[in-house]
């Protein structure tokens, strides 16, 4: 039996024996793309190819590409473990033809590898060919037909509608018909009572899609109509999991030696057994052993865990493995990083990125699901807490809130609701979710235009390192509309505009269209199509234009870039070779840099890479840029990102060679005196694992320096200009502190004056102690205070305080543990339900004690009457 790597490898070797040139996977996490977080599919990496913005460097090529998709078709992150073949990242094996061959060798190819070098039996193999649609005035695939009939029996085609058998990159783009292998994977006693064709995308679990190839011939315009391409391009994926169990021979992806290590790693480490059941235990092994692999190599590629964006993906993906070991492997410590090295020594040869960085990857890993499980704690109690004040239902706000804030999907809510004989209001749940999901997209939905003026294979050239301003042509632009606002995005022939990437800020500056001047508010990548943003559309848009960049703004934004290769080679040098960039943000006013480190750097560590830069701008080293193949660069010792796509050909800045080589695109000065000064202005914690330093150079160290000396002179003025400055706010800052001292303590004699007052005001109400009054207070900690003091005092009670502090209202509820338990009262719910409405705020707090803050103090007294009332 053939080992996955022996697959992956004899897919390579067929198509490298074809004519294709082997490309290496591109990064998981897509940049310079905005209608992309992760790439999804083999295709993503050769999209300008496709869209013509860019030639091809070779007509064939093949490769096995890292891909994650969490959403759409077959896709939802809540399905996956739970069936046999679908994932969160996968291998995508694909081969690709840019204007050379098509469907005849497409086909004949696909077919020579799966049954004359993989040798699956052809009976067990359907092809499906698009039907056409007349709709769309779509012919059938008579090509790719008239050659499937050459190679396999007519009754092993099936023939696909526009849904299943013509392939869209987006809502616009390249697209085409495809043609699709599947294979039959049932016993022969199945096969033999329901023939494979009709079971053919019906999402059997046994017949599945195994190939896809995509002839792409038309392109999709915003209005919906289709033109066709001048050149046509073969675009296959094969699932590479899927491959695997096929020439394997098991009935579940999970059970090839893909994922075997991962779940014996995991036996180990949890002292279950896998089962290879459809049981909660069994689940979570395949998720686990899912989940690990999206988590390791995103993380890897440079996306970290966040509360936005992809990063959010990511944590959302790494808390379902989180939850699914607490709950149903009865794990509750750290598991995940305890798998990364297992992960890393699997995928080494083919994707190396992640044993290149597995300390860094692991500590990542182990806080958050540190973070998280402490969150689940705490959400088993908001659990608890739902689940005391719900008669016989959940509701699905409830249900949303427990999955949205502590990452509880809904089968563990209705799990843990049935154990204790409750049901959950699941349309509500779901509602809640669709509105959520709702304002994500009308936050982030962006309307574009067609291009107009589209010429084939004229891409845009950038010029911008050797000058600042150029006589060029407009060759696209097209509108754009986002968050109300229209914006046009303008493509020029050539171009002096640095457009955004690798951490620079993309230009600004003027295109003058024969005197009309456009001002260009923004420089951005769409791929590798250089796009110009301006806020209006010149009137002549045929004639010469001068595109011309705000030098000013380019020379600040470039010592900073340049101070950055500094500020890496120093922390290298002082905190040590583990250091690697996670993050760069270079413009005119500052930079920032966030670097994988797990100690906040010390003050003395700071003194040293500060001097360490300032020491090479002094010197005044050549800031010298070459451009090499990769492969020289790299043995040069030039630092690479991980995370980042190289071209075989490369630039390579170097300051002094015994101290900074980087691979790098953007924009540096001529040599580092032009820096002047380097200072470090901020040191802190970004994420697991990551620090962030922001700093400034030249002109904005100057800004800086000047607003320094101005604070420095108020401060002394304020201090009436004493001789010794740091001794008299000393001086300050001690009377200060003594003065805190006498105020508490004053403080604290008058709440005591105020409780004994207010225990004279207790009532019974119904067998309860109330107490209700508005105090005269300094700050809402007061009331507190006051309800600690007062629960020393008396049993059985429910005090609510009010104060007007500065006209704004302040609140506090507290009440006996024997009450709550006896009455079902909840100082908490009490808050946000009575009180916040009537003083136009909010607050929160558990069961026995609770405060409030607001707008309108006019309605305290409404407030204490609210409480008593329910007494």
């Amino acid at each position: 039996m053939l080992t996955s790597a022996e697959i992956r490898k004899a897919f390579l070797d067929f198509f490298a024996s074809k004519g294709h040139v082997i490309v290496p996977s591109a990064p998981i996490v897509v940049k310079n793309d905005p209608t992309l977080m992760f790439t999804n599919a083999g295709m993503n990496q050769f999209k300008d190819y496709f869209l013509g913005n860019k030639k091809a460097p070779y007509t064939r090529a093949a490769d096995t590409q890292k891909c994650l998709r969490v959403s759409g078709k077959h896709n939802d992150l809540e399905e996956v473990g739970v069936d046999t073949y679908h994932h969160t990242m996968f291998e995508m094996l694909g081969n690709w033809s840019f204007g050379d061959y098509f469907k005849k060798e497409a086909i004949e190819w696909s077919w020579e590898l799966l049954t004359e070098v993989y040798k699956i039996p052809k009976d067990r193999l359907y092809v499906t060919v698009f039907e056409g649609d007349p709709a769309e005035n779509l012919p059938a695939s008579t090509v790719a037909l008239a050659k499937w009939k050459q190679l396999v029996a007519e009754d092993h085609i099936v023939y696909g509608n526009k849904k299943d058998n013509f392939w869209e990159m987006g809502d616009t783009g390249p697209c085409g018909p495809c043609s699709e292998i599947h294979v039959d994977c049932r016993p022969d006693t199945e096969r033999a009572q329901v023939p494979g064709r009709d079971l053919v995308n019906k999402d059997h679990p046994q017949v599945i899609e195994i190939w896809n190839n995509v002839f792409i011939q038309y392109n999709r315009k915003k209005d919906g109509s289709l033109e066709p391409l001048p050149s046509t391009h073969v675009d296959t994926g094969m699932g590479f999991e899927r491959l695997v169990r096929v020439l394997q021979g098991k009935q579940s992806n999970y059970d090839t030696d893909v994922f075997t290590g991962t779940i014996t790693a995991t036996e180990k480490i949890t002292g279950k057994t896998y089962g290879f059941s459809d049981n909660r235990a069994d689940i979570a092994f395949r998720v686990i052993a899912d989940h690990i692999r999206a988590i390791g190599f995103t993380i890897a590629d440079g996306q970290l865990p966040s509360n936005t964006g992809a990063g959010y993906v990511i944590r959302r993906i790494l808390r379902r493995a989180v939850r699914y070991y607490y709950s149903y492997l009865d794990y509750k410590q750290p598991l995940l990083f305890q798998l990364m090295p297992v992960l890393a020594k699997q995928f080494e040869t083919v994707f190396p990125e992640l044993q290149q960085q597995l300390d860094f990857v692991s500590k990542v890993v182990k806080e958050e699901e540190e973070a998280f499980l402490r969150t689940l704690e705490k959400g088993l109690k908001k659990m608890d807490d739902i689940m005391a004040g719900s008669a016989t239902l959940i509701d699905g706000a409830a249900a949303f809130e427990l999955y949205d804030t502590y990452g509880f999907p809904l089968d563990l809510t209705m799990l843990i609701a049935r154990e204790n004989k409750l049901e959950v209001d699941e349309a509500g749940f779901r509602k809640e979710m669709e509105q959520q999901k709702e304002r994500s997209r009308a936050a982030t939905v962006v309307d574009t235009e067609d291009w107009v003026g589209f010429q084939e294979d004229q891409s845009s050239v950038f010029v911008g390192y050797d000058q600042l301003e150029v006589e060029t042509k407009l060759i696209r632009y097209r509108k754009v509309k986002a968050k109300g606002k229209e914006a046009y995005q303008l493509v020029l022939s050539a171009t002096p505009f640095y457009a955004e990437s690798g951490g620079q800020v993309g230009d600004t500056g003027v295109l003058s269209f024969e005197g009309e001047e456009i001002m260009v508010v923004d420089t951005k990548k769409e791929n590798d199509l250089i796009i110009h943003v301006s806020e209006k559309l010149p009137v002549n848009i045929t004639g010469i234009v001068t595109a011309r960049v705000d030098a000013a703004k380019r020379q600040e934004t470039a010592v900073h870039h340049s101070a950055t290769h500094l500020l890496h080679a120093a922390l290298r040098g002082v905190l040590g070779t583990h250091v690697a960039q996670k993050g760069s943000l270079v413009n005119a006013r500052q930079l920032r840099f966030d670097f994988s480190h797990f100690a906040k750097v010390s003050e003395e560590e700071l003194v040293r890479i500060e001097a360490m830069v300032n020491e090479k701008i002094r010197e005044n080293w050549p800031v010298v840029i070459r451009e090499m193949p990769k492969e020289e660069a790299i043995t040069a010792g030039a630092m690479a990102l991980f995370g980042e796509k190289y071209a075989d050909l490369v630039r390579v800045v170097t300051i002094d060679p015994k101290y900074s080589i980087e691979l790098c695109g953007g924009t540096h000065v001529k040599a580092t005196g032009e820096l002047g000064y380097f200072k470090i202005v901020s040191e802190s914690a970004v994420a697991a694992g990551v620090r962030r330093m922001e700093a400034v150079a030249g002109g904005a160290f100057g800004s800086w320096l000047t607003d320094q000396v101005d604070q420095l002179e108020s401060v002394k003025t304020a201090f009436k200009n004493p001789k010794e400055l740091t001794k008299s706010v000393e001086a300050a800052l001690a009377e200060n502190a003594q003065l805190k001292k006498q105020l508490e303590s004053l403080e604290n004699r008058a709440l005591v004056g105020i409780r004994n007052e207010l225990l004279q005001k207790d009532e019974i109400v119904n067998g309860i102690t109330f107490i209700g009054d508005i105090v005269e207070v300094g700050n809402a900690d007061a009331l507190k205070k006051l309800c600690f003091d007062l629960k020393n005092n008396l049993n059985d009670y429910v005090v609510v305080l009010a104060a007007n502090i500065g006209g704004k209202p302040s609140v506090a509820i507290s009440i006996a543990d024997t009450v709550v338990a006896a009455r079902g009262l909840d100082a908490g719910k009490l808050i946000k339900e009575k009180v916040a409405p009537l003083i136009k705020g909010g607050g929160g707090g558990q069961k026995n004690l609770a405060t409030a803050g607001g707008q309108d103090a006019s309605n305290l007294p409404a407030v204490i009457a609210a409480i008593r009332s329910l007494l």
